[in-house]
């Protein structure tokens, strides 16, 4: 029996544990090289099949461009399969823009696992992948579905597994644009590159990355462009003793760990009040957990 529609489908968010940028490719494209990792801070998209071929996206609270990802990921999809189905795609916001979560990636990796199964597809993860890549950087991370070595552009995928981790994640008011971070002539575009094998073979390197190893080059330049990103740093690190932009900003994280004596020497704030008291105006924060996998992963082969 075919499906009609599918309900209440996540859209995980990511976090960088690092970002390096290591080189620029002759189309102006930045080399990078970056852990990410999947977390709980989740859109929702429900999915109501149409027999009409149009796809009509309905947007749940916040108001999202005319043309968005899921539009593009679906209309992507319809081209390449030639089906003659439509949908109409609810979307419930939860990942705030302009943060460096990969919030739209996100939806538009759900909106292309979705419909594959909506639409009685059924393609594999590779054929998916296809797609993924013109969508944005990020998308083929969601569609591999699991944390993962980022090399090139985005589409250089290793899978890695990675300890469960709790993190504070801060959104400030202010959004960044990612071009204006890459343009910025004084970003640094030569940090030394990690070999993938080696980096994958050394356990106490993998120790040290869930110590905070590595660094964001995208964080300087982002707290000059705004200055509530080094806000939100130090209002994180006086709590937590540690914190990191992700992606191209404006969120900043922490590692959250949960005794005295610690890496950090910080003891966890209580779960439901550990950001309730003092922040900022319009900031969005949020304790979260770490994904071990996509909550999709199932559905591509």
């Amino acid at each position: 029996m075919s499906l009609r529609a599918l309900y209440e489908v996540p859209a995980p968010a990511k976090l960088n544990l690092f970002l390096h940028v290591i080189g620029r490719r002759a189309d102006g494209y930045h080399l990078l090289q970056s852990v990410f990792v999947l977390i709980d801070w989740c859109d929702t998209l429900h999915f109501e099949r149409r027999d009409d071929a149009r796809l009509l996206r309905h947007d749940m609270g916040v108001t999202l461009p005319d043309d968005d990802l899921c539009l593009r990921a679906a209309r992507a999809l319809q081209r390449a399969s030639g089906t003659h189905q439509g949908v109409d795609i609810l979307i419930e916001k939860s990942i705030p823009w302009g943060a460096g979560l990969g919030g739209g990636s996100s939806d538009a990796a759900s909106t292309l696992l979705a419909l594959n199964q909506l639409w009685g597809l059924h393609w594999p993860r590779e054929r998916l992948l296809e797609l993924a890549l013109p969508l944005g950087a990020d998308v083929p991370f969601f569609v591999g579905g699991r944390n993962a070595f980022v090399e090139g552009i985005g589409e250089q995928l290793t899978p890695l597994d990675m300890p469960p981790q709790r993190y504070a994640v801060l959104k400030p008011d202010a959004p960044i644009a990612t071009p204006t971070i890459f343009q910025a002539p004084q970003l640094r575009r030569d940090t030394e590159p990690a070999i993938v094998t080696s980096f994958l073979a050394d356990t106490q390197l993998q120790q040290r990355l869930a110590h905070g190893w590595g660094r964001n080059d995208l964080q300087p330049i982002a707290e000059q462009l705004c200055p509530e990103v080094a806000q939100a740093a130090r209002w994180l690190e006086a709590r937590f003793g540690n914190s990191r932009m992700s992606g191209s900003g404006s969120a900043v994280y922490a590692r959250v760990v949960s005794d005295v004596g610690n890496d950090t020497g910080k003891e966890s704030p209580p779960e439901a009040t550990w950001c309730a008291e003092d922040l900022p105006p319009r900031w969005a924060g949020r304790l979260c957990h770490s994904l071990d996998r996509h909550p999709l992963i199932g559905w591509a082969g």
